[in-house]
């Protein structure tokens, strides 16, 4: 059965779509981008602050339905330039525990929403 799952603590969609759905106990995530959800402005003021609001706004879906990052087993990582890379990683990173991190893709695309440079995307599971 799908679940939608919506939280007043991460941004609005911006389209026809739901922060997340929830399936037979699989949480699936939108890509999450900086927003700020308290001001509504995006936050770039450096690599590793927009990349921090990103992984804030995923916390507040996982908080949402009882999940933390332990619960992350899948991440899909979109860079508008792969030289950000290693300070994407780092803050990103901070978020997991090493021995049970979640496998992962990174990859650099052309644009991204509202021409941010890093946008994730999680699965998870209780």
């Amino acid at each position: 059965m799908k679940k939608i799952i919506q939280t007043k603590n991460a941004p609005a969609p911006i389209g026809p779509y739901n922060q997340a759905i929830l399936v037979n106990d699989i949480l699936y995530t939108s890509g999450q981008i900086a927003i700020n959800v308290t001001s509504g402005e995006l936050v770039l003021d450096t690599i590793e602050a927009e990349t921090k609001q990103v992984m804030e706004n995923l916390k507040a879906i996982l908080t949402e339905v009882n999940m933390t990052f332990d619960d992350v087993f899948k991440t899909t990582i979109f860079l508008s330039d792969m030289h950000n890379f290693f300070k994407v990683n780092a803050v990103y990173g901070s978020y997991f525990k090493e021995d049970i991190a979640p496998a992962r893709e990174t990859v650099e695309v052309a644009n991204l929403p509202k021409f941010v440079h890093v946008e994730i995307s999680v699965l998870a599971t209780k």
